[in-house]
């Protein structure tokens, strides 16, 4: 691994010069996360690269976490710190890189020089498939273990794509056959510029190799899904949903085992994104074990759970996963919501014990509030806002065995109910 950690930090080493100078200096970026003019010039300038160096370094070290963006001002990621003694940070900063080769290196229709790049019409659904085809077009070079012809590479995503619109009952793509060269070289060269794929031999240039890095890299992911063919529950092939609720009645290191499971079998962008639609539904104990699997997915997740923090019903959970992943203690995490916050997502959780929990748990959820008593709760739930508040104090006051505070339940939940609160 030292060996892979040290090539991984030449991969980055103009990402993590670049983050370090954004943490000391100026670096500000957009709301976009688009470095301004300005501060690309003073980047170019102070560390001696062109400014599409620069550019290119910005995104790689944003995609590693090597940086991270606060109200458009750039600080340096957890990652960063750790960049110089953990060869395993070093790694999955990579590897994220890795992940995300479509977004470091995005496709641009006829761009480039290279007679064999797509037309400026290619459909955007197909380099989506293209995309998607990319982890067999890895997993068929590792196995290959050395050289292998560009027109193999063709033939199997030829394939590949076919099976893609076969399996969703799509109609062939007319004219797909001659954009896929092109979409296939952008493939290899975006592999190649995050340092999965090795340079053309002058030799042999009709042949690609997997670097170290890369091969390291596949053979992860093709372990990963080998233990998923394992998973516990059987439900890798599931919707999120479903897999969610299987897990609910698993204790957690079963549950764990089967979000990797389901992660593995899926692209990590559309599994995450699937995750936090089901987060937004109706069902808080789903939202609860949607970010417990966003938990397993890690680094690959940050960016859009980032997203769902100014979305108010994924903004605690959102907020106390970054706290966590950023290496906070769980337990001081909460520290980091508003009281109004806290309260909505107390609510929130007692939702899901009403809906799928026992009375004695409802009942024992009350000493979770941080309101330290029952009239000092009650007072701020009438007024979260939370749609599932009349539900939770009906179901309190029906599981409370003491009569007057099951009657402040129900006068409280009345309350809501009529508007009074």
């Amino acid at each position: 691994m030292p060996d892979l950690a040290r090539l991984a930090r030449i991969e980055l080493a103009a990402a993590a010069r670049l983050a370090r100078w954004a943490g000391t200096g100026p670096g500000t970026a957009g709301p976009t996360g688009i470095l301004d003019d300005t501060t690309l010039k003073e980047a170019a300038d102070a560390l001696d690269l062109t400014p599409g160096q620069i550019r290119a370094a910005w995104d790689r070290a944003r995609l590693a976490g090597l940086i991270e963006l606060h109200g458009g001002a750039a600080r340096p990621g957890w990652r960063l710190r750790a960049w110089d003694n953990d060869d395993t940070a070093v790694l999955r900063g990579w590897v994220a890189l890795f992940d995300a080769w479509s977004l470091a290196h995005p496709f641009v229709p006829g761009g480039g020089a290279d007679d064999a790049r797509a037309p400026a019409d290619t459909d955007a659904a197909l380099v989506a498939e293209v995309i998607e085809a990319a982890p067999q077009l890895l997993s068929f070079l590792h196995l290959s273990n050395g050289p292998v012809p560009i027109d193999t590479l063709l033939d199997l995503l030829r394939q590949r794509v076919a099976e893609l619109r076969s399996e969703r009952h799509e109609p062939p793509t007319d004219g797909a056959h001659d954009p896929l060269p092109g979409l296939l070289d952008w493939t290899l060269e975006a592999a190649t510029l995050v340092g999965a794929l090795g340079p053309r031999d002058p030799r042999r240039p009709d042949e690609v190799t997997l670097t170290p890095l890369g091969s390291w890299a596949v053979w992860v992911k093709l372990e990963q899904i080998c233990v998923a063919a394992q998973g516990p529950a059987g439900h890798m092939e599931q919707s999120a949903e479903t897999m969610l609720r299987a897990c609910a009645r698993l204790s957690p290191g079963p549950a764990r085992a089967e979000y990797r499971a389901w992660l593995a079998a899926r692209p990590v962008a559309p599994a995450v994104a699937e995750l936090l639609d089901t987060a937004r539904g109706d069902d808080a104990l789903l939202r609860g074990l949607a970010f417990e699997a966003l938990r397993v997915v890690g680094d690959p997740a940050e960016a859009a759970v980032r997203a769902g923090v100014d979305e108010p019903v994924l903004r605690p959970y959102a907020v106390l996963w970054l706290a966590e992943h950023g290496g906070g203690d769980p337990d001081d995490a909460t520290g980091l919501l508003t009281r109004e916050e806290a309260t909505w997502l107390w609510v929130d959780t007692a939702a899901a014990v009403a809906d799928h929990g026992e009375d004695h748990l409802l009942v024992s959820h009350l000493e979770t509030a941080v309101q330290g008593s029952v009239p000092g709760l009650l007072e701020e739930v009438r007024n979260v806002g939370h749609p599932r508040t009349v539900q939770v104090l009906v179901a309190l006051a029906a599981a409370h065995p003491d009569p007057a505070v099951a009657k402040a339940m129900r006068r409280a939940a009345f309350q809501v109910h009529t508007g009074e609160a």
